[in-house]
């Protein structure tokens, strides 16, 4: 059987110097590789102190070429309107974005290259957050979603990504790589939250708003700078690449569940986050009553998926597997304790941001 080529890019620092070169006009003076998931991405230098990021997507999603674009089009629409995101930068030939024809080691694929300016702050991740913190980042999320909703797309049948793994309401797809949790007893968790999901959260989804929406606002996509007091100002959202027409509730649900892994106290941080969710946008009954197994759908999707990924890239496993540094108790603890408890504990916290 042949063995399936590797869509992720595997540029050297020289190759990725050359292309910043070639694409932008400059040689850059510093350059360094920065974490990624399946694209690519280094920190480049130029010559005057100017920071930029260098990005080359995987060679599968520089083949949804409307979609890029319509990231490109978000980009500009947010920053406009005071969304601190980044700004693509034209080449030298004033296209936002050139496809490149690069061989990594097992034959020439496509891949999309942008450059794009960097976003001062630290991950959300790699930062000391408080609990206020986490209720200014749902109150960021949720402006952030009612700014999407503004968006006039002419191609917007791109972001109809139905199919996507990662789509929460194909939570049951897990089920398709589940080899990779074989002998480990996560694997029975994963099943109850998938048979769950389909028999609790599915026939509600024709209640649940629908929109534009990031869906992978994540304690690795946003970024932070310190304020006073030990708190944060939020100074940034990254990676755009998984953004779709859904329901809007995702968006929340993918937050709480993200920021738990990266915070010591992780129950606490639905209540946080969904306070300041609230203040600007209210979820309704179906949506606050499927809260709890989509976040559990989330973290399963990232479980699985993560291992999956980790046969295919072993060399990026630190990355690939930072889900499952935390995530993977944390899913034990949400599933032990119930849907019941854990709701009545982030809503009886919204109390505490009021």
């Amino acid at each position: 059987m042949e063995k399936a080529v590797d869509p992720k890019p595997n540029l050297s620092m020289e190759e990725a110097n050359a292309l910043a070169h070639r694409l932008y006009g400059f040689t850059p003076s510093q350059m360094s590789s920065l974490p990624s998931y399946l694209d690519q991405n280094f920190l480049v230098v130029s010559p005057e102190g100017s920071k930029f990021v260098l990005k080359i997507m995987s060679a599968e999603e520089s083949k949804k070429d409307a979609h890029l674009e319509i990231q490109n089009l978000t980009l500009a629409f947010l920053g406009e309107r005071g969304i601190p995101v980044q700004k693509v930068l034209p080449t030298t030939a004033g296209t936002l974005m050139s496809m490149e024809e690069i061989d990594c080691g097992h034959g020439a694929l496509t891949f999309c290259v942008r450059l794009m300016t960097f976003l001062p702050g630290k991950s959300i991740y790699d930062s000391q957050v408080t609990l206020q913190d986490l209720y200014q980042v749902g109150k960021f999320i949720a402006s952030l979603n009612q700014t999407f909703q503004q968006l006039d797309l002419a191609n917007s049948d791109a972001l109809d990504l139905s199919n996507d793994p990662w789509n929460l309401l194909n939570v049951a797809k897990v089920q398709d790589f589940l080899s990779v949790m074989d002998g480990d007893p996560l694997q029975e968790v994963i099943l109850g939250v998938v048979k769950a999901f389909q028999e609790d959260v599915l026939p509600k989804v024709g209640s649940f708003r629908k929109g534009i929406i990031h869906n992978d606002l994540s304690d690795q996509n946003i970024l932070v700078t310190p304020a006073l007091n030990g708190h944060h100002n939020i100074s940034g959202v990254l990676d755009f690449a998984l953004m779709k027409t859904s329901c809007i509730v995702f968006e929340v649900a993918v937050s709480i569940m993200y920021h738990m892994l990266s915070y010591p106290r992780p129950l606490d941080v639905g209540g946080a986050i969904l306070a300041g969710w609230q203040s600007v946008m209210v979820l309704n009954e179906e949506e606050k009553d499927s809260l709890y197994l989509l976040v559990l759908g989330r973290l399963c999707q990232s479980l699985v998926y993560g291992r999956d990924n980790v046969k295919k890239h072993p060399y990026n496993a630190e990355y690939l597997l930072r889900t499952a540094q935390n995530g993977e108790w944390v899913l034990k603890m949400l599933w032990e304790l119930g849907k019941e408890e854990v709701l009545k504990k982030w809503f009886s916290d919204l109390t505490m941001f009021s």
